[in-house]
């Protein structure tokens, strides 16, 4: 299905529905994110905790 047949269903839909569609797919994408988050974090942390130029940065982190 396209994003203009979805778009088209979308707006056959009553108000209640388009507002709980909107609110589960904000919540997704935010779920989303934050995995991606996750994952960036544990494909860098071998580096920032073991490589001596980057380690200075973890003060940094530590402050916040």
């Amino acid at each position: 299905m396209t994003a203009t047949a979805i778009i088209r269903e979308i707006n056959k839909l009553p108000l209640s529905e388009k507002l709980l569609l909107v609110e589960q797919t904000i919540n997704a994408i935010k779920r989303e994110q934050q995995q991606e988050l996750i994952q960036a974090v544990d494909l860098l942390y071998a580096d920032y905790a073991n490589d001596k130029e980057l380690t200075p940065f973890t003060v940094l982190g530590a402050a916040f």
